[in-house]
């Protein structure tokens, strides 16, 4: 199964440096590239902040992070990484950034309306702002340099490509966070090649209420075939659902952590959409970095994409390679 529209990374390649440990919010992270060290470039310091839409304990984060922070140390760069789940309260670790001085920002964009003006007052004070992991549709008209992710909504045509290939004949959508417009452009996407797709929102702050509310809706309607999940946290959480309701669904996911490999290994969970998190990291903070000190500018005006593509029990050992380095 082929997607609608290649999906071509440009850019910076992506250096074997070694992993580092995740940074903590403000100050100078451990393993951030304090100090430069072996393999970094001669270039005078920089400060870099990230800014996330990342809820506690999300696995996914940990792989975008140690992208950023393996960037930073090969360009001597500072890294701030900071996140919040509501949009306000990034967007005021945005303006926090902005006070404290920072050469460049990187940031989410989940509810670009909420991030709007964070945005404008780096560009008043002339600070680059690139945009990676949410707000594909919304990047360029706020201003924005570049963008590195996935296109939702072909990613979830893809998802429903699949489902149809495999014979699916309903299919329940999970969203963990409403208003999240990556999240709800992948579920339309879905819908929109396979139309037999329900949307089931859940709660996903909370893990128990997660399982709940999807082993409820296969009890109620055992017509369900198919959970797509839109993180791998989710996914796992719908193994668990699916044995409590005694249904044989199947379930598939965007996103990847150490565990869905395993997950994927043994059949639980039947194939996982890539958007290469690590990556959307790594060239947030380098594209930044080849900003300021060259003025280059990745993309050509559009966003540069980092996925989608599929990983099942074909190419599951691939895979499962590099996260045992805990960067897929």
């Amino acid at each position: 199964m082929t997607f609608k529209r290649l999906a071509a990374v440009a850019g910076a390649g992506v250096l074997a440096l070694g992993i580092v440990s995740c940074s903590s919010t403000g100050g100078a992270p451990e393993g951030s590239g304090e100090g430069g060290g072996g393999g970094t470039v001669d270039t005078p310091r920089m400060t870099i902040a990230m800014i996330t839409h990342e809820v506690p304990g999300d696995s996914f984060w940990d792989l975008v992070r140690k992208g950023a922070e393996t960037a930073a140390k090969k360009d001597n760069i500072e890294l701030r990484y900071s996140n919040d789940p509501e949009a306000p309260n990034q967007a005021n670790l945005v303006q926090s950034a902005i006070d404290s001085g920072v050469d460049g920002i990187a940031v989410t964009l989940a509810k670009p309306d909420a991030m709007r003006a964070a945005v404008d007052a780096a560009a008043a004070k002339g600070i680059p702002v690139v945009a990676f992991n949410a707000g594909m549709d919304s990047w360029m008209e706020m201003g924005v340099k570049e963008y590195f992710g996935q296109d939702g909504f072909i990613a979830g045509q893809g998802v429903g490509d699949r489902l149809r290939a495999e014979g699916a004949t309903k299919a329940l959508c999970v969203i963990q966070e409403q208003g999240h417009v990556d999240l709800e452009a992948r579920c339309a996407g879905v819908r929109d090649t396979f139309p037999a797709t329900e949307i089931l929102n859940v709660n996903g702050k909370d893990m128990p209420s997660v399982e709940s509310t999807i082993t409820a809706k296969l009890q109620q309607d055992p017509s369900v075939d198919y959970i797509v999940t839109l993180g791998a946290p989710f996914a796992l959480t719908a193994v668990q659902s699916a044995s409590r309701a005694g249904s044989e669904t199947k379930i598939g996911t965007f996103d990847t952590n150490a565990a869905l490999v395993g997950a994927i290994e043994a059949g639980d969970v039947q194939w996982a959409v890539d958007q290469q998190p690590y990556l959307q990291g790594y060239l947030a903070v380098d594209s930044l970095w080849l900003y300021l000190s060259n003025g280059n500018v990745l993309g050509g005006g559009q966003s540069t994409l980092t996925g989608p593509a599929f990983i099942d029990q074909s190419n599951i050992d691939a895979v499962a390679e590099y996260a045992k380095n805990g960067t897929r």
